[in-house]
């Protein structure tokens, strides 16, 4: 009598052990199908960054975060998925966390969170929402690069000219104010017969040819030695 309910026991025990080790077929397919699905919408959105990023340049590195972070929030979905202590757990392990990384363009945050939500989809079988949401997010970003949405109507330069004639500074600035921009004096400096003049230039993306030629023309002054026109940080494309 005691054997039978000891055999018993023990075969519930492997009962539960078996089923904590061997995940039944249904969800074993869902979670590859899963997974496979997170990598591709995550390499998507990497291709997506790496196509409409207007910088100078960018770190290789952040585009194998785009593509590996919704597959690890699919994992992570899995994991605590109808068990409220792992939720919690997790929830209170994150909290501990601090992520030290800066992220200099608020544009990157929103692919990391884009990655983000597509693992929290695909991580609770909403398969066709996330797809989908995918594809509308990368073809309203195409749209906004093709478009350049968000890009300044004005472009704004810094020109520094100097040289050794000290009476040929007014003919620089008969130069720079012939041309059709917002001109503006921004730094007057004389060292002996040395001087040099820092203006501000603001003008219609359409005329920026006109910098150019005014380049060239103030190199043709006599009694200037260099020209330099720089373009400020924040006016670079991003």
């Amino acid at each position: 009598m005691n054997s039978g309910a000891t055999e018993a026991a023990e075969a519930l025990e492997l009962e539960r052990l078996l089923a904590i080790i061997i995940l039944p077929a249904d969800q074993l397919v869902n979670f590859l199908l899963s997974m496979l699905l997170a990598v591709a919408l995550g390499l998507l959105i990497a291709v997506v960054y790496r196509l409409t990023h207007r910088g100078m340049n960018y770190e290789s590195g952040f585009l194998s975060t785009l593509t590996l972070l919704a597959p690890i929030v699919t994992l992570v979905m899995f994991f605590i998925q109808g068990d409220l202590v792992l939720s919690l757990g997790l929830v209170g392990s994150l909290s501990i966390i601090r992520f030290r990384t800066p992220i200099k363009d608020t544009r990157d945050m929103v692919f990391l969170f884009w990655s983000i939500a597509t693992g929290l989809g695909v991580g609770t079988l909403n398969w066709t929402v996330s797809v989908f949401a995918t594809v509308v997010l990368s073809l309203f970003m195409g749209i906004m690069f093709v478009f350049k949405y968000g890009r300044p109507l004005h472009a704004e330069y810094i020109l520094i000219v100097s040289g050794s004639d000290g009476d040929r500074d007014a003919e620089v600035e008969r130069v720079v104010s012939g041309r059709r921009a917002n001109v503006q004096l921004r730094n007057h400096e004389i060292d002996g017969n040395r001087w040099e003049l820092t203006y501000e230039l603001r003008l219609a993306r359409a005329y920026e040819q006109d910098v150019r030629d005014m380049v060239t023309d103030l190199k043709r002054v006599a009694g200037v030695s260099k020209v330099s026109l720089l373009t400020p940080q924040l006016s670079l494309p991003m």
